[in-house]
């Protein structure tokens, strides 16, 4: 605010929150040291910078924000282009109810900012004021900073400008908010590769060592995607200052070690979960992003449905039973497990967990974490919990029979049980069950319902357009073009604002409640053909089904769930008219 800045100080001294005397002193110290008098009044400790963001915004009418402890939403950060909110340093932090957005500014005397961005928005933009640090903090942090990219530092060490020789081994817990220019060059370089990761919404950040260079790959939307690659000898710098950050032994490089890390970044603190296992080439290294907003999802925002959604609803509202959620690691079973506890935590119901490990905390749930080396197993984990009177419990995995009894058991004394179990669809889970060595009785009588799933990338809404099936497609879904007459099937052309056309992932699912005719199949100990049969007769929807019907409907593309789904068991006729009926009327719901 170089241009006002005189207007400002006057006005503090009008305020009375400064004095001529304490002006004068400002300037001086200024002229000397090269910087702003308002600065210089911060430094001398003459009032703070709270102080005079509050005068500004009273002046001209607007509220003063803080980015403290606040997370700007997705959809939010997506409604400015990069490029605008760069042009005129304005960073936008909520939409109010009847769609205005409001935009943090450093500096509200420049009127033509909030007019230029309501004429390219072509909507109702109002302005708070924040402070010029905060704003660009948060420009940095929600849009990436094009000067401080992991790939200009790379280019600075690859063209010789910036030189690093061994890891630091201070300031474990790097601020990200501060500015690290004076900050040992290994400990800027993997602070970037972990804020790039962040900002590109990436779960899984996989650093590994090949023979001739150290590749680094980032994990986004289910798909893994090479980024730039540090200098093969970085490779034992980076991961030595990645194990010191997670609490891992340095001098051990033979066996696994588990660690966790914890970085405060634009006042919230970003958690990873870090894993290291030796390798032919060197130690190899993934960092498992948690966010916990990932997992603080309504049973809404998981992707069901209505028809879906209540029926979840029918079974997380059941008083006892086993609930399974089955698929494979990265599935999402976590976050769908955690919403139907986040939707079930009332005052009026206990609930406890076991995991292994205890990812994200929930709020006002009991959770245990699992400890083998002091005895803390699941199964003696269960025993205890049951002593503590639940009304519902989460098992992170039935992994044993031992386990499975126990959970079985629970759920037969007036408990309702949720957990996981590694199977490709639901049926399988059964006989999975049965071949653990849990009895076929024990388990029809216990399991009241199971759902499989899988997580389909969404199609990006800023670049989605028009497309038909491939031949390609047909032949593999077993369909023909006719199938697709009276839909409008959507992709993803790629822009800058999502990864090739996508952005963010949803679930598609196959769900079943078991009735007495499923019951009296398991205590035959029908095969999971045979029980996938009946299920489907019973109305049950295979993954693909569900997945084709969330294509149709625009929200995801037939490559994406012929990727995950295989194709459906012929053994059970399907009516191939219906399913054209049902895909065209999801299509014309979702115009």
């Amino acid at each position: 605010m170089t241009g006002s800045e005189d207007y400002i100080v006057d006005l503090l001294v009008f305020r009375g929150l400064i004095t001529d005397e304490q002006v004068v002193e400002a300037r001086d110290e200024a002229e000397a040291h090269g910087t702003a008098v308002l600065e210089s009044l911060e430094n001398l400790k003459y009032i703070a910078e709270e102080d005079v963001l509050m005068v500004i915004a009273s002046e001209y009418g607007m509220d003063s924000f803080d980015f403290s402890d606040y997370k700007i939403p997705p959809d939010v950060v997506d409604a400015v282009p990069r490029d605008i909110a760069r042009r005129y340093s304005v960073v936008p932090v909520m939409r109010t109810e009847v769609g205005t957005l409001i935009v943090a500014m450093a500096d509200p005397t420049d009127l033509e900012v909030l007019d230029s961005v309501r004429y390219i928005l072509k909507c109702d933009v109002e302005g708070v004021v924040a402070s010029k640090k905060q704003v660009q903090q948060a420009l940095g942090y929600y849009y990436g900073d094009v000067e401080d990219s992991v790939e200009s530092f790379l280019d600075d060490i690859t063209e010789g400008t910036l030189e690093i020789s061994e890891v630091a081994t201070s300031d474990v817990t790097t601020e990200f908010d501060g500015d690290d220019d004076d900050e040992a060059p290994i400990i800027r370089l993997v602070s970037l590769l972990i804020l790039e990761a962040f900002r590109t919404r990436t779960s899984d950040i996989h650093l590994e060592p090949l023979e001739k260079r150290f590749r680094v790959r980032y994990r986004i939307d289910g798909v893994l995607h090479e980024v730039e690659n540090p200098p093969k000898y970085l490779q034992k710098s980076i991961i030595s200052r990645l194990k010191l950050m997670a609490g891992m032994d340095l001098s051990e490089h033979r066996v696994p070690q588990d660690g966790r890390i914890q970085i405060p970044a634009m006042g919230r603190t970003l958690d990873l979960r870090v894993s290291d296992i030796p390798a032919t080439h060197g130690e190899s290294i993934v960092m498992r992003i948690l966010d916990k907003s990932s997992v603080m999802l309504g049973i809404g925002e998981l992707g069901f449905f209505q028809d879906d959604q209540d029926l979840i609803m029918r079974i997380i509202g059941f008083p006892d039973g086993i609930f399974l959620v089955t698929g494979p690691t990265g599935s999402g079973k976590t976050t769908s497990l955690y919403s139907f506890l986040h939707t079930l935590n009332q005052p009026t119901r206990k609930i406890i967990t076991a995991e292994d490990p205890v990812e994200y905390e929930l709020s006002g749930i009991n959770q245990v974490q699992m400890n083998p080396e002091i005895g803390l197993t699941f199964v003696r984990a269960l025993r205890a919990m049951l002593r503590q009177a639940p009304n519902v419990i989460m098992v992170g995995e039935i992994r044993d029979s031992e386990t499975g009894n126990i959970a079985i058991n629970a759920a037969l004394t007036g408990h309702l049980v949720f957990s996981t179990l590694h199977t490709n669809d639901a049926p399988s889970a059964i006989t999975r069950m049965m071949d653990m060595g849990i009895k076929a009785f024990l388990v029809a009588s216990a399991v009241r319902a199971i759902m499989a799933q899988r997580l389909v990338r969404r199609i990006c809404k800023n670049c989605a357009e028009p497309t038909e099936p491939s031949e390609a497609e047909l032949d593999i879904l077993d369909m023909s073009s006719d199938d697709f007459e009276n839909i409008q099937l959507v992709r993803g052309a790629g822009c800058s604002e999502c990864s090739k056309g996508y952005k963010g992932r949803m679930g598609i699912y196959e769900i079943f409640i078991l009735d007495e005719s499923i019951q009296s199949l398991i205590y035959g100990k029908a095969d999971a053909g045979v029980i996938k049969d009946r299920a489907r007769v019973l109305g049950m929807r295979s993954l693909r089904e569900d997945g084709l019907r969330k294509a149709a409907a625009g929200i995801t593309t037939l490559e994406e769930v012929i990727r995950l789904t295989v194709a459906d068991d012929d053994s059970v006729e399907s009516n191939e008219e219906q399913e054209s009926d049902e895909l065209a009327a999801y299509a014309q719901e979702a115009e």
